[in-house]
C-alpha cells in the first residue's frame, strides 16, 4: 500500500509523526511537504497531493492542516 501524505506548516509535526507510524507498519509513503516549519500555502500542498492521486499514483492521500 503507498499513501500520499501532505501538510501545511502548522501540521507539519503531526504529519512527520504520522509518516513515521506508516513507515513502522510497512506502508510507503510519498511525502509531498511541508518539509519543516517555514510557511507554505496548504491549497499547494493540498493540489500536488489530489493530482498525484487523480494521475492513478496512489489511491489514498491525508492532508494535514495546523488549523
Amino acid at each position: 500500500m503507498k499513501i500520499i501524505l501532505g501538510s501545511d506548516h502548522g501540521g507539519f509535526e503531526l504529519k512527520e509523526d504520522l509518516k513515521a507510524y506508516l513507515q513502522e507498519k510497512g506502508v510507503q509513503v510519498l511525502d509531498l511537504g511541508a518539509r519543516d516549519e517555514t510557511p507554505v500555502d496548504y491549497p499547494d500542498i493540498g493540489r500536488k497531493v489530489a493530482e498525484k492521486i487523480s494521475r492513478g499514483e496512489s489511491s489514498r492521500g491525508i492532508l494535514i492542516c495546523g488549523t
